[in-house]
């Protein structure tokens, strides 16, 4: 059942028409991922399905009653204002129900009574009586635990702000819920609660996102915005890929049959014209302007390229044998001042070539580490090897420069010895295209910042190239160029990122934080799998008293407890939902015996059995 409808929606700014006739309808239990380019439109979009922009041209229809519910990337937008947990219009029935309640205790009339049952229905139907509740749950599952009602919310960072928008927000559960890359501020605890959360949403979820693991998790359908057209795709992120890979070789083949055709006709009018047939002329003429008009059309449905990057690195020879130790890290910790340790008796080695990534909470640590590694950081336990002879690159969150006031073909020709012809072409394939090569710095978005320090840094060519969190401000098409361009870059990497998607692709190694150390894992689920089992296990054994008569530790008892407890709901939980996965088997069973079975039916199908298989395992591991 559709519960908004978008019809052909038409923006334009200045000549450029970022949306150009967008139609399509978002259904009761949809949770569709919306992705494109950076500054294709999509958070345009939002904002007209919101009402907070009026479109050139199309209407935007909510069905019945549908409730939206809506996070901007912009903390300017969100509702904060009445410093509280609880959102404005709940606070406000809430006064509205304690002033009914003081009024009837001189007047119990049926009228005001009745006034009473209607207001406290609507406090009920808003989710106002167990808010309190839910609220905690949301806030402990985006790690935020610490957060209550007395918290002064204009106190927390711009990360927390956003995090206790996003709680309130699914906490409100509006029909269709709308997020603007949601999972910018989370870490992967945060991000993989939400994930479970918006799979079993009962209502619609329509979400801007450049997580392709995250798209991965929840999403059934994918709408892509490109060049201000959408083009749909049933699925998840690799469903898509796959859908569009056939579609776009579907589309070359098209556009390529129809040049054949029209360069054909122009051919056979000319012969008219020249053979003096006025009147075959013209129905050629005629043709050659239909052929044209589809011709265009269909090249329309390709991506149409503009501000990519386009990487193509040429690995450099280096020298020594590909064994060689970069970096040795021995016993290392870190403090500062009288302070907690951060991270304590941290061990690894990095050989040339080896690209290994960085994870870990926000807080744990790893941006440190990597400023250790650079030597930009001292005061520490441990020791730190870096071979004596190797070159260094580093890109950090915000990159910096020496000249804001420089071009960036200036940047570019100043690190390195390329010539003019080869500096704009570099620059073009970091989607710097004609006059945007001679932007100045300072006027460049974060995004552009990041495409240009990247350009200068691979030219460069370090032996050891440090990166954190390179993909921050990429687009998921930039990301998978960038991708490629790290995997064949033959130089050692040392990579600080919370994109799962990136590091499961690149990382030969990861170093994963967690409990206060770090070590390293063959890859990024395997240290995931690592966090979540030590959730459930027991962290301490019992006291047994020894040969000599001394005691172990005892064991403390409240922790025991809350592991047991977490260890009793996951277990709960995972019941439920291998029940629940049982049941869909089934149905899919049964369709199968009918015509109607299609190859995505069998798809789901496989894909469940890999689901129960693994939650099966974990059941397994807990009881």
């Amino acid at each position: 059942m559709p519960v908004l409808s978008v019809d052909n929606i038409t923006v334009s700014f200045d000549s450029r028409r970022v949306l150009d006739g967008v139609s399509f309808t978002v259904n009761q239990g949809d949770k569709i991922a919306f992705i494109g380019n950076n500054g294709a439109g999509k958070s345009t979009l939002f904002k007209a399905v919101k009402g907070v922009m009026i479109p050139d041209d199309g209407k935007v229809l909510l069905h019945g009653n549908t409730t939206l519910g809506f996070l901007s990337q912009n903390m300017d937008e969100q509702d904060l204002s009445s410093d509280t947990l609880k959102p404005a219009h709940m606070t406000e029935v809430e006064e509205q129900m304690k002033r009914i309640e003081l009024e009837l205790q001189t007047d119990s009339s049926k009228e005001k009574l009745d006034e009473y049952s209607k207001v406290s229905a609507r406090y009920e139907a808003m989710g106002g009586y167990d808010y309190e509740f839910r609220i905690k749950e949301a806030l402990a599952g985006l790690g935020l635990k610490e957060i209550d009602s007395r918290t002064d919310l204009m106190t927390l960072s711009g990360g927390e702000k956003m995090r206790v928008c996003l709680a309130r927000l699914i906490v409100e559960r509006p029909d269709i819920l709308m997020l603007d890359e949601p999972t910018n501020h989370l870490d992967a605890d945060a991000i993989e609660w939400l994930e479970e959360y918006l799979k079993s949403y009962k209502g619609s979820v329509f979400v801007i996102s450049h997580d392709r693991h995250f798209i991965d998790a929840f999403a059934n359908r994918v709408i892509e915005l490109d060049g201000g057209h959408i083009t749909q795709y049933k699925g998840n992120y690799d469903s898509y890929k796959q859908q569009k890979e056939e579609f776009l070789k579907t589309q070359k083949r098209v556009v390529e049959s129809l040049e054949k055709e029209l360069e054909h006709q122009l051919e056979v009018k000319q012969t008219m014209l020249s053979h003096r047939n006025i009147s075959g002329y013209h129905q050629r003429e005629k043709m050659v302007d239909k052929l044209s008009v589809v011709l265009e059309t269909e090249r329309s449905r390709l991506p149409s390229g503009e501000g990519r990057m386009n990487f193509n690195v040429v690995p450099a020879d280096r020298e020594g044998a590909s064994d060689k130790i970069m970096i040795a890290v021995k016993g290392v910790s870190k403090s500062f001042g009288d302070g907690p340790l951060i991270f304590s008796d941290i061990s690894f080695e990095l050989k040339a070539g080896q690209k290994l990534f960085l994870a870990g909470p926000n807080g744990c640590g790893k941006s440190t580490l990597l400023s250790i590694l650079r030597g930009r950081v001292a005061g520490l336990d441990g020791s730190v090897f870096l071979s004596a002879a190797a070159t260094i690159g580093f890109m950090e969150q915000f990159v910096p420069f020496e000249d804001e006031n420089a071009t960036c073909y200036d940047e570019l020709i100043r690190r390195s010895d390329l010539t003019v012809t080869e500096a704009r072409s570099m620059l073009a394939r970091f989607g710097f295209k004609a006059d945007e090569v001679f932007k100045t710095i300072n006027v460049l978005s974060g995004g552009e910042r990041s495409r240009l320090y990247l350009c200068c840094i691979l030219e460069e060519n370090p032996d050891i190239l440090f990166l954190d969190e390179p993909t921050n401000h990429l687009d998921i098409e930039s990301r998978e160029i960038l991708e490629d361009a790290l995997k064949e870059y033959n130089g050692a990497i040392i990579c600080v990122s919370h994109d799962r998607f990136f590091i499961e692709k690149c990382a030969d190694k990861v170093l994963g934080f967690a409990n206060g150390t770090a070590k390293l894992y063959d890859t990024y689920e395997y240290y995931r799998k690592a966090v979540r089992k030590s959730l459930v296990q027991d962290q301490v054994k019992p006291e047994v008293p020894s040969k000599t008569g001394e005691s172990k530790p005892k064991i403390n008892q409240a922790m025991q407890r809350k592991l047991n407890a977490k260890r009793a709901e996951r277990i709960r939980e995972l019941e439920r939902l291998i029940e629940e996965k049982e049941k869909e088997q089934k149905q899919l069973e049964d369709k199968f015996l009918t015509p109607e079975a299609t190859k995505e039916d069998y798809d789901l199908y496989a894909c469940n059995a890999s689901v129960i298989e693994k939650m099966y395992d974990e059941y397994e591991s807990l009881c």
